[in-house]
């Protein structure tokens, strides 16, 4: 499963700024934004939100990986319901294949 630091370095890499360009952006030290990408120090949520609008993504997304758009969304469903079918009752299932199909009688 991937960490907040790997979805930082991601990010970062992906706009091809450096970490001391977003420290700067963000109003923190490199050797800050270094400790956060390792998982030494998780941030304060004021710096997360400042990280997450430098990096035009959202907090949720660092913290848990949770998808910004529509595409992304049906990828981390699938990739939930894949980690927790062998934990769900039949009522649980049947109800995902009801949402699924449309169905909202059951």
């Amino acid at each position: 499963m991937e960490t907040m630091g790997e979805r930082i370095k991601q990010l970062i890499e992906k706009k091809g700024i450096t970490q001391k360009n977003l420290a700067e952006k963000v109003g923190c030290t490199d050797a800050a934004i270094s400790h956060y990408i390792k998982g030494d120090r998780i941030p304060r949520a004021s710096v997360l939100t400042k990280i997450a609008i430098a990096l035009d993504t959202t907090s949720d997304y660092l913290m848990e990986g949770v998808p910004t758009d529509v595409t992304d969304e049906l990828g981390y469903a699938k990739k939930l319901i894949a980690r927790n079918v062998s934990q769900m009752s039949k009522a649980e299932k049947r109800e995902i294949i009801n949402i699924l199909m449309g169905d909202d009688n059951e």
